[in-house]
């Protein structure tokens, strides 16, 4: 995957996950569908879902910087030339 598709999966993750973590989203929709008994176990999967695709975006930021300060250099060296 390139790094600007990993920060996009990760920032679209975070955001769904958080959303699902801090609103009642799940709390009115799992009993609506009869999956109210999941809801006491759903931390223990929200928030290392959360910390994973946190951590997915800052892999794809690290990934995209060091990318972009390796090729730096080789691109100065062909405008001087």
């Amino acid at each position: 995957m390139t790094p600007g598709k990993l920060v996009v999966a990760g920032g679209t993750g975070s955001v769904i996950t958080a959303i699902c973590c801090f609103t009642p989203v799940l709390v009115v929709a799992l009993p609506a569908i009869g999956l109210a008994t999941w809801l006491g176990w759903i931390d223990y999967v929200l928030f290392p879902m959360l910390a994973a695709f946190v951590g997915l975006t800052a892999f794809g930021i690290w990934r995209k910087q060091t990318a972009a300060a390796c090729c730096l250099p080789a691109a100065e060296n062909r405008e001087r030339s």
